[in-house]
């Protein structure tokens, strides 16, 4: 008898199991994700799940698209945290009457940078990041190495704020400044640049939240401060070129937005040289130009596109301070020289109503909005909008949507912009 009763334990355990686990008989659930309420927003099938990348190394490896295929848009908690703090409102009804999403990619999110609030700027896990967080348009400001290839980082000599560039003593010593440590009047002082390594010495390095310590005495004491208004939490990312965030993002189903910086050219190469270079890069990827908004602050820049390069030309972006003195005939001048698209600080698109105290579009604004110039804003969410509340981001982003007709906002956190975007319907 207890060998019979041991028996139909182990039967029922068994039983227990495999329901568990799921079978082929088992019932399907008929409920779809609650991200994706309507069908037509859920991502297509593929036989694979996503999956990260995986180390990027030099050459570029091949990406099997099904690897990062479009995925569930996660907001994250921050639009919350924002919304909530907001005073009550028409404007904070309609966003806290979204909180269940669904939430989807616009390119009216502008991942500026990636997700350097949290991750390390120019990095593949902050791009990752940012793609979850719904991005439609990522960033990959371009730089030269010593040996003229093209890199994401925001500023040639940054990398011993935004790397680890100083804990590798062979790199250190090749710096264009060599690490001083601080003495008793006078700050630490380094500069290490990205023509100072070549493209594979460039890939070793590690991303870091930008900071430094003036009053390091050592090398790897420079390393470790950073803004008190960005976590640490992720404090290492993965460096990539410009080549590896192009087949990042094109695997991903993303858009492209590369800033032509100003760069130290080779001996006998031209400002043109550095722009084909950038552009043979899409090319070779096989991207479709539409897919691809290239910045300048050189107006040169984008004057050469529109002549040599229309394709790429139709969706590039002067970045202009668009001064409030600017008149009329100066808009209409740049508009027949070919210039389409006008990216500005959101300081240079909106005012402050004297009455209200509200933002409000800046006369500037508005007579590049009547020339019929598209217009981009930037940067929110950076170390300046983290002294702010809900009220403050998010009437802002509300005017520059609404008011001034921005196309796009670039942000250091693009769930809070992807957020208003899903929840405001804008693509």
């Amino acid at each position: 008898m207890r060998i019979g009763t041991n028996t139909l334990v182990l039967f029922a355990f068994a039983v227990m199991i495999s329901a568990c686990n799921g079978s082929d008989s088992a019932p399907k659930s008929d409920v779809s994700d609650s991200t994706f309420a309507d069908k037509s927003d859920q991502p297509k099938p593929t036989n694979t799940k996503l999956q990260d990348l995986g180390p990027i190394v030099s050459p570029v490896p091949e990406v099997d698209p099904r690897a990062v295929a479009p995925q569930a848009v996660q907001a994250g908690t921050r639009p919350y945290f924002l919304v909530d703090s907001m005073s009550d409102g028409p404007l904070k009804t309609k966003l806290k009457s979204c909180a269940d999403g669904p939430f989807k990619r616009t390119d009216f999110a502008i991942a500026h940078r990636g997700a350097p609030l949290e991750f390390p700027e120019h990095t593949k896990e902050g791009y990752e990041a940012a793609i979850r967080m719904g991005a439609g348009i990522l960033e990959c400001d371009v730089t030269l190495t010593k040996d003229n290839q093209l890199v994401c980082r925001h500023q040639e000599c940054d990398l011993a704020l935004t790397t680890d560039v100083l804990s590798n003593l062979e790199l250190a010593a090749k710096c264009s400044i060599p690490f001083t440590p601080a003495q008793s009047t006078k700050k630490a002082s380094v500069s290490c640049c990205t023509y100072d390594f070549t493209l594979d010495e460039f890939l070793t390095l590690k991303g870091k939240l930008a900071g430094s310590n003036p009053d390091a005495t050592k090398p790897t004491e420079y390393l470790r401060n950073v803004s008190d208004k960005r976590t640490g939490l992720y404090s290492r990312g993965t460096v990539m070129s410009h080549a590896q965030s192009i087949a990042l993002f094109d695997a991903a189903g993303v858009k492209m937005t590369p800033e032509l910086k100003d760069v130290r050219l080779a001996p006998g190469s031209t400002r043109e040289n550095f722009i084909k270079q950038l552009i043979k890069e899409y090319r070779d990827a096989k991207i479709d130009p539409s897919r691809v908004y290239i910045q300048a602050k050189k107006l040169d820049d984008v004057l050469y596109l529109a002549a040599n390069e229309r394709d790429f030309a139709k969706g590039a972006s002067y970045l202009w301070p668009l001064p409030s003195s600017v008149t009329d005939d100066r808009l209409a001048d740049l508009y027949k020289q070919g210039v389409r698209t006008i990216s500005s600080a959101w300081e240079n698109l909106t005012d402050i109503d004297k009455t209200t105290k509200k933002p409000i579009p800046s006369k500037a604004a508005l007579a590049a909005r009547k020339a019929r110039f598209e217009l981009v804003g930037w940067t929110m969410e950076n170390d300046y909008w983290l002294t702010k509340n809900g009220d403050d981001v998010y009437e802002m982003l509300d005017v520059l949507a609404k008011d001034v007709g921005v196309k796009g906002v670039f942000f250091d956190w693009v769930g809070t912009t992807s957020y208003y975007a899903s929840c405001m319907g804008l693509k």
